[in-house]
């Protein structure tokens, strides 16, 4: 089925996606035009490429993702350094639940693509089974490893028929973007499917 992804503040960059690709790319007048039993998704803010967050390793396999049920003692954030090393330490299933926790709050920061070489089986599945993509570090990393870095690396444009990897941010323009950081994201869509929609 046709899905049809349009952004309050970039009505001219909508996206049509057919299965796990992008089938068209334009304004959304026309694109709804043109394929009227098109399931229509609209959102507020700007749809972009998606992030790339450079620092799969260290956010995947050195950092710890707490479970909601251990905020109280660990908070939401990452865990690093130590006291990371020894909540992974507690066994496989540890460092696989920590991983998929971290893949699931990369995707909410509009993350569809990571950077970095994965060594351990629970990151690499975590990874795989999420859609994620892989690619190259950037020369220069921004800042400390986070799941908002700044700043923030987005991937090249869009194209009809890559695949459908994409974000919606709640900004106004990507300046916004820039300055608010990644957690306004509110849907990231990773191979044709919504993998993270902003309650």
């Amino acid at each position: 089925m046709l899905t049809l992804h349009t952004a309050d503040a970039s009505p001219g960059a909508a996206v049509l996606v057919d299965g796990a690709h992008i089938a068209a790319l334009g304004p959304y007048e026309r694109l709804a035009a043109g394929h009227p039993g098109a399931r229509v998704r609209r959102w507020p803010g700007i749809l972009t490429p998606g992030l790339l967050n450079p620092y799969g390793p260290e956010l995947l396999e050195q950092a710890y993702h707490p479970d909601p049920r251990e905020a109280g003692r660990l908070g939401t954030e990452p865990v690093f350094g130590e006291r990371a090393r020894a909540l992974l330490g507690a066994g496989p299933s540890a460092r696989g639940a920590s991983a998929r926790r971290g893949v699931q709050r990369m995707l909410a920061h509009g993350t569809v693509a990571i950077a970095g070489e994965l060594r351990g089986r629970p990151a690499l599945d975590a990874v795989r089974g999420a859609g994620l993509a892989v690619a190259g570090r950037p020369a220069r990393l921004p800042g400390p490893p986070a799941l908002s870095p700044v700043p923030l690396v987005l991937l090249p444009g869009l194209r009809a028929g890559s695949p459908a990897r994409f974000a919606v941010f709640d900004v106004p323009d990507r300046d916004a973007l820039v300055r608010n950081g990644a957690a306004t994201c509110v849907v990231t869509v990773v191979g044709g499917r919504m993998v993270y929609r902003r309650a």
